[in-house]
């Protein structure tokens, strides 16, 4: 039996480069989407109601797509379908986005962009568990990181680039998507495109029977059992479709008779806990009636079977993605009204602060890129956890100390901390998680991780508005804070994950 080769500098950066054009069109919807939305018309609290489609979105759809590429076979391959196909679709959308006529039309775009980039982003984390050795995997997250910042950089300054080194206008009549932001949404599109291109036509991928094979001879090395078929009786279903759905309609309940103290916008997480139960009852039924061989019951099955890693990771996920949500949706209103003074959105002194939002987004990118080479040197001194606890505790304090800076041109300081948790959340849990699942099921085990990302973003698109509104006086600033505290949190819950002491 013959073991997955290992592939050179090249043949790794070829694979992972197609991340570099998916980032492209995240880090535009990141970084602009909410000061679409304002200029549309949306206030705060219509920006994080509107911002969940994309969360919402990758809670459907990567599972979805990790199971389907688990099973794909054809003339491009298991993964690279997925990849070209995504793009197409992302790319259409990016060039749409900026021209949407109104606010609602806008929320629909965000919806169908985020879904294509989805259908690209999960199979390209189970690509490199496909054509890695575990011991390559690391790099192979690693170079994926890079690609991710130094794309995120470029994509997140680009409309302060258009501005100023193009001499675009950066303002237009209200309801208006200035020309600067129109252009980088354009320079997005092509550059998603021809980017996972590459990557389709540059790397061949192993075939199904190939990496059967290479999976049987990494049993034989290392003197592992073969896989466990995972199981959940119907019982158990059942009876967590009764408790999930239990609380889900009380809270609800609850929140509609209170509809005028509580914020509306707590019925996305109550609605969430019902339709949760809901699909457990639909699992239970499939279960009891021999009908459970299909994708929805192998996810519903594998969510309460994770192995033991992705079990101790998934709370830092979520408590370390809550930030970020928190940061996308609300950078731009928190630091135009907070440290600009202003709420209007045809304002110049609306469109300079904007601006810097922007280059802030690619600043804190900037400081990944360098935090990527740091950390292997920290994990070999402090061990992954370690590691990944003092990067968790550098973004927390980081986001925390917005609200204490009010000169704007100092906030660029914040952003090294914020840098060095993003790269950490990006490479260390899925170095680890990839050599802890099964090869045949590494997509759909990816997509299931992805859960744990989704899930504090609709947190925080259900609980954001009413927390700033009834405890902050509506000021969007704690809205970081907030996320600040818990990334502190996911610092801390680190200390409960058993992790080996290198890469």
């Amino acid at each position: 039996m013959k073991l997955k080769p290992q592939l050179n500098f090249w043949q790794i950066w070829n694979m992972c480069f197609g991340f570099f054009g998916i980032q492209f069109g995240f880090a535009l919807q990141n970084s602009n989407v909410s000061r679409i939305f304002q200029t549309l018309g949306a206030d705060y609290n219509n920006i994080t109601i509107l911002w969940v489609a994309a969360p919402i979105t990758g809670l459907i759809i990567q599972p979805i797509i990790g199971y389907m590429s688990d099973r794909t076979w054809n003339r491009l391959g298991r993964r690279r379908p997925f990849f070209l196909y995504g793009a197409l679709l992302a790319s259409a959308a990016l060039f749409f986005m900026p021209n949407s006529p109104s606010l609602w039309i806008a929320a629909g775009m965000l919806w169908v962009m985020d879904a294509s980039i989805n259908v690209c982003m999960e199979p390209f984390r189970a690509f490199v568990g496909d054509m890695l050795p575990q011991k390559q995997r690391g790099m192979g997250y690693a170079m994926q990181s890079f690609f991710i910042s130094v794309a995120s950089v470029v994509a997140s300054a680009l409309p302060w680039i258009m501005t100023n080194w193009f001499d675009i206008s950066n303002q237009a009549a209200q309801g208006v998507v200035p020309d600067s932001v129109k252009f980088a949404f354009y320079a997005g599109g092509a550059i998603f495109l021809v980017s996972v291109i590459w990557t389709v036509y540059s790397t061949k991928e192993y075939s199904p029977e190939q990496l059967e094979a290479f999976e049987q001879a990494e049993l034989a090395m290392t003197n592992e059992s073969p896989e466990v078929t995972a199981f959940r009786s119907a019982k158990d279903f059942y009876s967590g479709a009764f408790i999930w759905l239990a609380i889900g309609s009380i809270l609800t309940a609850l929140v509609i008779v209170n509809i005028e103290v509580l914020h509306r916008n707590l019925l996305l997480l109550t609605i969430g806990l019902i339709i949760f139960g809901v699909l457990q009852l639909i699992a239970a039924l499939l279960e009891q009636y021999q009908k459970s061989d299909n994708g929805f019951s192998h996810v519903m099955v594998d969510l309460f079977n994770m192995p033991l890693t992705m079990k101790k990771l998934a709370p830092v996920q979520f408590f370390s993605w809550f930030p970020f949500f928190a940061w996308w949706s609300s950078a731009t209103p928190a630091i135009t009204s907070y440290h600009y003074q202003t709420t209007d959105t045809t304002s110049a002194i609306y469109a300079e602060g904007a601006d810097w939002v922007s280059l802030l987004m690619s600043s804190y990118n900037i400081a990944a890129v360098f935090a990527a080479v740091m950390i292997p040197i920290m994990v070999k001194y402090f061990s992954i956890k370690s590691s990944h606890m003092i990067n968790l505790l550098l973004g927390g304090v980081s986001f925390i100390s917005f609200v204490l800076i009010k000169d704007p041109v100092y906030l660029i300081l914040p952003m090294i901390g914020v840098g060095f948790s993003w790269a950490s959340i990006l490479s260390l849990p899925y170095a680890l998680l990839s050599n802890g699942v099964p090869a045949n099921k590494m997509g759909l085990f990816m997509g299931i991780f992805n859960f744990f990302i989704v899930l504090p973003q609709i947190l925080a698109a259900s609980i954001l508005g009413f927390l700033v509104n009834h405890f902050f006086d509506g000021q969007s600033i704690y809205a970081l804070v907030i996320g600040g505290a818990s990334m502190i949190i996911a610092a801390l819950l680190t200390l409960k994950v058993e992790q080996p002491d290198s890469i």
